[in-house]
């Protein structure tokens, strides 16, 4: 017998699935710089395939499922408009008068702040690890080495590809962009285990 809490998640699971390749068809058409576009949704699309994949062998909550979206969703968007020039950030920037673009600072904090929800799943159902400071210390570990590992490819691109890669950096002129973006991950993953654990806790439960 389907447990019937199981098939109403299967659904809402296909559904997140519909709403993550609607918005990367519409990101694919013209975006501002088709290069920098596949760059940053690469990541997003392999993530989406990996979990799909596994999807019967490993079954995240639905909590996570959806966060992984609004991940896919700030990437595929970057891709389209760029970092720098996303509208509404753009829109923020001169009412504010601020330096520069902050999406990509949005990014960089949900870098932190959502995997670490996949990290602490993972840790909690495949490791005999306890729930406290020793596995948030972890998850945070691996937050900010996944940013420092992603910093490093886009220094890779860089110097493979030259100018061809500026839109991908987004540095906007800062010579600190890259710890700026380390940083933002950091904070979000601290935010993501200290804040928000138990109620991941709760979900964790229930599944």
């Amino acid at each position: 017998m389907i447990n019937k809490n199981t098939a109403v998640g299967d659904r809402l699971h296909i559904v997140l699935l519909i709403i993550f390749l609607i918005v990367l068809i519409w990101s694919a058409v013209n975006p501002k710089d088709l290069f920098t576009w596949f760059l940053e949704v690469l990541p997003a699309v392999i993530g989406v395939i990996v979990i799909t994949i596994t999807y019967s062998k490993f079954r995240f909550t639905t909590l996570v499922y959806v966060l992984i979206l609004i991940h896919t969703i700030i990437l595929m968007v970057g891709g389209h408009y760029t970092y720098a020039e996303m509208p509404l950030f753009n829109w923020i920037r001169d009412t504010f008068n601020l330096s520069r673009n902050y999406y990509d600072r949005l990014g960089h904090f949900a870098q932190g702040f959502i995997p670490a929800f996949i990290a602490r799943e993972v840790l909690i159902k495949k490791s005999c690890l306890k729930r406290g400071k020793m596995l948030n210390f972890l998850i945070i570990c691996i937050c900010l080495s996944i940013s420092a590992s992603y910093e490093l490819l886009e220094w890779g691109v860089a110097k493979a590809t030259g100018t061809a890669a500026d839109a991908f950096l987004g540095t906007q002129g800062d010579v600190w962009d890259t710890q700026w973006d380390m940083f933002f991950a950091l904070i979000g993953s601290i935010v993501s285990v200290s804040v928000f654990g138990k109620v991941h806790d709760k979900y964790i439960e229930k599944l």
